[in-house]
């Protein structure tokens, strides 16, 4: 292919790209939560972005390329930008210059607006795209903020032609045609679009999910820094970016990320008593935690599995909670943190409701009548309509509960059958 940088001597470098930080974005499961596990998730997004900004002055990178939402909305907080404009200052004593681009979060923040940035930051304007250069690395960075949150224009449209003889950057907050997960479509554009560009780097953020989508060029979406809950498991990177002759040589993930969230499956189907549970919750924990890489385990628990027990699970809700954050602080206070365990078993007996007699049995009857009756169905619907309704975007999203899945989707008749399962649960352990 030929190069636009022939007979040009030309420097090689790296840089960061990174985005999707969302500084002290607030995290789920953290109510009432005590301990170094809990203010270690509570402060990870910052501890996060200090060590990314640690690596930058340590491997000496040429500048550092923040493609939007460094912070997570209308903050009134200013600990948060003066947080932020810190580790500006360090990167600036080791001359190093920052390039900002706004995204839809940070569209949000008052402090955005507000606070003054050191000079070795760069904010690309929202009102058309700004070119950046670096004459002396022959780099151009071109980027468009966002005005406000619901950007909803093709803002790549506008980005003007490559610089010749330079290493083109293109910085975008976009969701690239909203194919990409369950993220708001804003920015929209194609990938065809960014490739015919002519740019020889697209730093892209908002999918949070990272990613490389083209090669020469390279089309790359960041991921976000740091995990917040968990649909953001697994690790979570920037990107080392390394360039030689004007041309990119290579792109390398930057792990920064201080909590790792994971979904732990804990098959119960074997277990003859509670306690059998409770151990099998334990050594999977324990299994667990070995692929975090020395992070901080965050982890949702789901138990799975057919099982005769599962009516006394559902009924002990509160207490698998307990052991399990019980068995986390056994391996040490910042090995490993439970936000939630799942009751995702089934009852091992062909019969979902199982007759017993006296109350017990009259009230699995009607229960069981009941997941048929149209006016109560209709009189659920009624009562839940409501409260779903106000449901935040993200908690529509998080539906990994059975009955909170089946009332979204209003599967009343799922509604109803969870209910007479966990009463007929309750019950029979109050009988007993």
């Amino acid at each position: 292919m030929f190069s636009a940088f022939a007979g040009v001597n030309m420097p090689s470098f790296q840089f960061i790209h990174t985005g999707d930080i969302h500084l002290d974005s607030p995290l789920k499961g953290l109510s009432g939560q005590e301990g170094l596990a809990a203010e270690r998730i509570r402060t990870a997004t910052r501890t996060a972005f200090e060590d990314l900004v640690t690596y930058a002055i340590d491997g000496q990178v040429a500048f550092m390329v923040i493609a939007g939402d460094l912070y997570d909305g209308d903050w009134r907080d200013f600990q948060t930008g003066l947080f932020f404009v810190r580790q500006m200052g360090r990167l600036r004593a080791a001359n190093v210059p920052a390039f900002v681009l706004h995204g839809n979060h940070d569209a949000e923040s008052q402090i955005t607006k507000r606070l003054t940035l050191p000079d070795n930051v760069h904010v690309f304007r929202y009102r058309k795209p700004q070119t950046f250069k670096l004459d002396d690395r022959r780099v151009a960075l071109h980027g468009q903020s966002f005005r406000m949150q619901a950007t909803t224009d093709n803002l790549a449209e506008a980005y003007p032609p490559p610089v010749k003889g330079y290493f083109n950057i293109g910085v975008l907050h976009t969701a690239l045609g909203g194919t990409n997960g369950p993220h708001e479509n804003y920015a929209p554009c194609t990938l065809d679009e960014l490739v015919n560009k002519g740019y020889d780097y697209w730093a892209l953020a908002h999918v949070h999910q990272g990613g490389l989508l083209h090669e020469n060029p390279h089309v790359v979406f960041c991921g976000n820094l740091q995990g917040r809950h968990i649909r953001e498991a697994g690790p979570q990177s920037a990107q080392l970016i390394t360039v030689q002759d004007g041309a990119l040589h290579g792109i390398e993930p930057l792990y920064t990320d201080v909590a790792r969230w994971m979904h732990v499956d804990v098959p119960v189907g074997g277990c003859a008593r509670f306690g059998d549970v409770i151990d099998q919750i334990k050594c999977s924990i324990n299994e667990a935690t070995k692929t975090a890489q020395g992070r901080l385990l965050a982890c949702r628990i789901q138990l799975s599995g057919a099982t005769d027990l599962h009516g006394e699970l559902l009924a002990s809700a509160p207490q698998l909670l307990a052991e399990a954050r019980a068995a986390a602080l056994g391996l040490g206070e910042e090995v490993a943190w439970i936000e939630r365990v799942v009751n995702a078993t089934a009852s091992a007996t062909t019969a979902s409701i199982q007759p017993d007699p006296g109350v017990i049995n009259d009230l699995n009857v009607l229960l069981a009548q009941a997941a048929d009756d149209p006016d109560l169905r209709a009189e659920i619907a009624n009562d839940l309509g409501d409260l779903i309704r106000k449901l935040p975007h993200d908690a529509a999203l998080d539906i990994e509960d059975r009955l909170l899945e089946a009332a979204i989707s209003k599967d009343f008749g799922a509604v109803i059958e969870q209910a007479a399962a966990y009463l007929s649960a309750r019950l029979t352990a109050e009988r007993r």
